[in-house]
């Protein structure tokens, strides 16, 4: 199959219509909708033709966008408010087996040792870890270990776990 001149001429004008690589193809005739997609590449037109599932796929990703933006808003300000608060429950150390569902796990000091155990203060709702070890725990999204070292963030934490 060649591309003669009359070809070329309709399918850049159907190509401008928003007609679909299949359809051009068909109005055409004789050739294939990647031939199509070929010639219209190789002629550097647009990238106007979008599938059905290419569209629903961009929604799907603005809503994802969306989402993200929110979820990561409000993890951000959740944080906040763990910093900002500046009483937090006294630690209640617990061994392994003492453990449930509702404890802070964070272990304090070596396995190995004999005065090892866990943090043992009330967790919260979907989280292993009291308040105050969730600030070491989970970072904000974003942040870069080197930008948290120089932040001030680490000292305050220091700062409520002697006032702890």
């Amino acid at each position: 199959m060649s591309w003669n001149e009359e070809k070329v001429n309709k399918l850049k004008e159907l190509w401008g219509k928003s007609h679909t690589a299949s359809q051009i193809a068909e109005i055409i005739g004789g050739i294939s909708r990647n031939a199509v997609i070929g010639k219209a590449h190789r002629l550097n037109l647009s990238a106007k033709i979008k599938t059905r599932a290419a569209t629903s796929n961009q929604n799907f990703e603005n809503l994802q966008d969306k989402k993200n933006f929110k979820s990561k808003r409000g993890r951000k300000s959740k944080f906040k408010s763990l910093i900002i608060e500046k009483d937090f429950e006294p630690e209640n150390p617990k061994q392994l087996e003492e453990l449930d569902e509702n404890s802070c796990k964070w272990p304090i000091g070596h396995p190995n040792e004999k005065s090892f155990y866990f943090c043992g203060r009330s967790s919260l709702k979907d989280f292993s870890y009291c308040k105050l070890h969730l600030l070491y725990a989970y970072q904000p999204k974003g942040k870069k270990e080197e930008d948290n070292e120089k932040e001030e963030v680490p000292d305050l934490i220091q700062k409520k776990i002697k006032s702890a």
